[in-house]
């Protein structure tokens, strides 16, 4: 998708942390390549599921035949062994900016992290932490449902029309669609997914805080 010069306008934004906040892609293939060796997986085709989900949903997909209690056991090792593992994650280009700019405006994370591990990556990365955080934890479905994007707007008390979602992955995006809003992609991982707008990195997004209390999002 070919990079133009855009305006979109919301009244909230809602954005994911791994990918689009955060680059923990190096930590996140470690983690994973190595589940994937110990369930005979190729870890190619792994790592084309677990970006955008949470751990027990992606082992769904990849096992299916196992019982969800074992995905949900190994996920809260994987997450134990992805929090202790903060090595290579730093912030996704223009994050701390991007963030700071919004100080005051709408806006929460939403992430499939759990708490620990999206307080302790975004603090390897050096990023501010929303006030409105949906974790794992706030969620009864993984991202591709859209539950955790729909939570963020009903606790922000605005429309999902009028919200904007940041993300970076295919189940993100999914999500982000499936809850009626629109998604800005973030990366190239995001350009395979055909969002409403595709960026770089965050240093492609300026913010704008209107008089009428909406925002501006000036892209590209």
């Amino acid at each position: 998708m070919p990079m133009t010069a855009t305006v979109l306008t919301a009244r909230a934004l809602l954005l994911d942390m791994d990918g689009t906040l955060v680059n923990s892609d190096a930590v996140v293939e470690r983690c994973w390549r190595r589940w994937a060796e110990r369930h005979r997986l190729d870890g190619d085709e792994v790592m084309k599921v677990v970006h955008g989900r949470q751990g027990h949903a992606s082992m769904a997909v990849l096992l299916p035949d196992r019982p969800m209690e074992q995905n949900h056991a190994d996920n809260a090792r994987m997450l134990a062994e992805e929090t202790a593992d903060m090595d290579g994650v730093v912030e996704v280009p223009g994050a701390a900016a991007f963030l700071a700019s919004l100080a005051g405006l709408p806006h929460a994370l939403v992430t499939s992290a759990d708490v620990a591990l999206s307080t302790a990556r975004m603090a390897a990365a050096g990023l501010r932490l929303p006030d409105l955080r949906i974790t794992a934890e706030s969620v009864s479905a993984s991202k591709p449902d859209p539950e955790g994007f729909l939570k963020g707007a009903a606790d922000l008390g605005v429309d999902p029309a009028d919200c904007v979602v940041f993300e970076d992955s295919g189940a993100g995006i999914a999500a982000g669609r499936a809850a009626g809003m629109r998604v800005i992609g973030v990366g190239p991982r995001a350009g395979m997914h055909r969002p409403d707008v595709l960026v770089r990195d965050l240093t492609q997004v300026r913010v704008e805080a209107t008089p009428e209390g909406t925002i501006r999002l000036h892209i590209g």
